[in-house]
């Protein structure tokens, strides 16, 4: 079983207690899944496709992708580029973002037909997101939705979380069509209701899932916090709670971390719900500690007492 992931890893700077020091880590939306996935699915192969530069910082990315498990044959390496970097600025606890990503690598990921043909003939599920689409240009976004259709022909499940983040995109406009006609061509679809009322005007998460479904969507997971995930699995409807963590420390990857369970439940147990509910526990851990990647404990997955 293999599952390959789309998308951009950055380099994070992220501050220590200590004033004017700093740690390097490594981090992005899809990657964060992929490496989630990697850590709790042992028996899931997990594959990144992603471009990187040539440089030093580039090389330890790449190393550091290994060590934790994941297949790096489809990372790609431009040279002269490196890859993008932001920084975290945290202020009584919250924390803030600084991107410079206009030099990254990534955005050349799906320059090459071929390239991306031949990792998603290897792979069982293929997931992408809306930052994925965002950071490509024209040419390269056509291309990698050209690529998903023949995979999506050739028996591959396509999942998608639409992850919206308006800053990437030249309009609100190009942003909401492009979602959408990713969408379309997608077997599952993981929104967050809080971005889908704010970019599409939905009322209501059920609201949310019927757009979907609308346009073809057969397996769509609402995404809503701490509050219930809704959900359609082909003809089924249902519900699933959330137990809340007792305490949030770092919601940076909660849904990266909850898309990672949600993928290795449907794949290893081809169950919609059995899968929700590893994604609710898996995110619930994670938000309980610092930092975007947090080393998962054997008991992540457990229920936990009230």
């Amino acid at each position: 079983m293999r599952v390959l992931a789309i998308g951009e890893c950055m380099a994070e700077l992220a501050p220590l207690d200590r004033s004017g020091e700093f740690k390097i880590g490594y981090a992005g939306d899809t990657f964060n899944t992929a490496w989630y996935l990697a850590q709790i699915a042992p028996d899931i192969e997990v594959d990144y496709l992603t471009a990187v530069g040539d440089d030093t910082i580039s090389h330890e990315m790449r190393s550091f992708m290994q060590t934790s498990g994941i297949n790096v044959t489809h990372v790609q390496e431009v040279s002269g580029a490196t890859v993008g970097l932001y920084l975290i600025h945290l202020l009584n606890g919250e924390r803030s973002f600084s991107y410079w990503r206009g030099q990254s690598a990534a955005k050349q990921l799906a320059l090459n037909s071929e390239k991306l043909d031949q990792a998603m003939d290897q792979a069982e599920l293929i997931y992408f997101s809306g930052i994925t689409l965002a950071i490509l240009d024209a040419q390269s976004r056509e291309n990698l939705f050209s690529a998903l259709k023949r995979a999506r022909s050739a028996g591959k499940t396509i999942a998608f979380d639409t992850n919206l983040r308006p800053r990437l995109w030249a309009s609100a406009d190009e942003m909401t069509e492009t979602i959408m006609h990713a969408a379309a061509q997608s077997d599952i679809a993981l929104p967050s209701f809080d971005d889908e009322a704010e970019w599409f005007g939905d009322d209501s998460p059920e609201a949310t899932l019927d757009r979907y479904a609308q346009i073809g969507v057969k397996r769509i997971i609402v995404k809503n916090n701490d509050r219930p995930v809704v959900y359609l699995d082909h003809d089924q409807r249902g519900e699933i709670l959330v137990q809340p963590a007792a305490t949030v420390v770092d919601s940076t990857a909660a849904g990266d971390s909850f898309n990672a369970g949600a993928i290795a439940g449907i794949l290893q147990r081809n169950s919609m719900p059995a899968g929700i509910t590893d994604g609710c526990r898996l995110a619930r851990f994670v938000v309980q500690h610092k930092g975007a990647l947090v080393q998962v404990s054997d008991d992540a997955l457990e229920p936990q007492s009230s």
